[in-house]
This record gives structure tokens, C-alpha cells and sequence, in this order.
């Protein structure tokens, strides 16, 4: 991948986590649920402080990818919350699927960009 490309689409990436972080603890943008089981699984995660770990994680992941550091790590833990993001959206939320869609393709973007650090990993 083009490393200006790969530069630009990280710093982007990582603006998109970072306000989504960030608006886990801060409510700019206020997302009602639609349905009574998003309402219910929502406030299942909220009780049990799980949104505020995912926003935490979100917030060192968009941190991390601005000072380009721990990237490459963190696309892969970041990758299970992509993952939950989508399921959450296709079965409870379908018509607010666009920002886990956005989530899930950045992800894996990164994934791609960082492939050559992850050779030694899953070399058998």
C-alpha cells in the first residue's frame, strides 16, 4: 500500500476513534436505540462498565494510530469490537449500521497496512 495513502487513512482512522472514544464518556452525538432489546443489551453493557473499557480502548487505539505507535497491535484487539459492532448493528440496529460498516473497513484496511508486521506471528 502506498505509504502516503496508508498515512493519510490512519490519521483518519484514528480521528474516527478518537471522537468515538471520546463520545462514549462525553455524549456530543446522542445515539438512541431504536428497539427494546438494543435498549436492553445497551444498558446491559453500561451497567457492568464494558462501553467505557471499549471506549478506552478506542481512545488509545485513535491515539495510537496518530503518533504511530502500537498499531499495528492495536488493529488487532480493535478487530473483536469491530466485529461486536457490526453483529450489534445487523441484528438489533440495522438502520445504524453505516458507522460500524465505516469501523469494520478501516479495520481491516489497517490490518492490510500492517501485514508485514504481523509475518513472524502467523508464520508457522
Amino acid at each position: 500500500m502506498n505509504s502516503k495513502v496508508f498515512l493519510v487513512l490512519r490519521i483518519l482512522f484514528g480521528l474516527f476513534l478518537l471522537f468515538f472514544g471520546l463520545n462514549k464518556f462525553f455524549d456530543f452525538i446522542v445515539f438512541v436505540p431504536e428497539t427494546e432489546n438494543a435498549v436492553n443489551y445497551l444498558e446491559a453493557l453500561e451497567v457492568t462498565k464494558t462501553m467505557h473499557m471499549v471506549a478506552i480502548l478506542e481512545i488509545i487505539a485513535g491515539l495510537s494510530l496518530l503518533v504511530n505507535k502500537f498499531g499495528a497491535l492495536l488493529m488487532v484487539i480493535l478487530m473483536s469490537i469491530s466485529i461486536n459492532a457490526v453483529l450489534y448493528h445487523t441484528t438489533l440496529e440495522p438502520s445504524t449500521i453505516t458507522g460500524s460498516l465505516i469501523l469494520i473497513i478501516f479495520n481491516i484496511i489497517m490490518l492490510y497496512g500492517y501485514k508485514n508486521q504481523y509475518k513472524n506471528i502467523l508464520r508457522a
